[in-house]
């Protein structure tokens, strides 16, 4: 005959509750705002897709040499009212940032120039497009610019480029 321990199957019992109850992810309403980056609160976290192009190299303002970087998001949204886009649904946010400093944050910023930056969107599933800019100043050295593109979900093709002459960069992304 098989002898149970009552204190030991009480405990496994007590156990096995005790995890199915941490086991719980804690999560916001799916239908709910979201926030890019990751979050295990409110708000929930968006599906996303993160990004980063090649240099675009450009002529300034007179024959300023310049250089711009630039990265990017795609998300379904809705994102929550303290973000770079309150409300945006299936979008892509791109920061950029102007030249560089060889020495660190302090040092001189080199192929900085004033342009206007300029982003050229193509849905390849819905064969929606646009165009989207933003005056980027030289000075602008702490925080990126931020562009929003309301692309629709599916396949986007982007192309970073100035409203000078400048070399573009391009991507594909997929928009959740």
């Amino acid at each position: 005959m098989k002898r149970t321990i009552p204190f030991l199957t009480a405990a496994a019992a007590l156990l096995g509750a005790g995890a199915a109850v941490t086991a719980a992810p804690a999560t916001a309403d799916p239908g709910g705002p979201c926030q890019l980056g990751y979050s295990n609160v409110e708000p929930r976290s968006c599906a996303q897709n993160s990004f980063t192009l090649a240099p675009v190299l450009t002529v300034g303002d007179g024959i300023c040499a310049g250089m711009f970087f630039t990265g990017g998001t795609a998300f379904d949204g809705p994102l929550y009212g303290y973000s770079e886009a309150p409300g945006a649904e299936h979008s892509v946010v791109l920061r950029i940032t102007q030249g560089f400093s060889p020495v660190g944050e302090w040092g001189p910023q080199l192929l900085a120039c004033d342009v206007t930056a300029v982003v050229d969107w193509h849905n390849l599933d819905t064969g929606q497009g646009g165009s989207v800019s933003r005056f980027v100043p030289a000075g602008q050295r702490l925080s990126p610019a931020i562009l929003v593109a309301g692309t629709g979900s599916g396949r986007v093709q982007l192309t970073v480029r100035t409203d000078r002459p400048s070399i573009p960069a391009s991507t594909e992304v997929f928009v959740p």
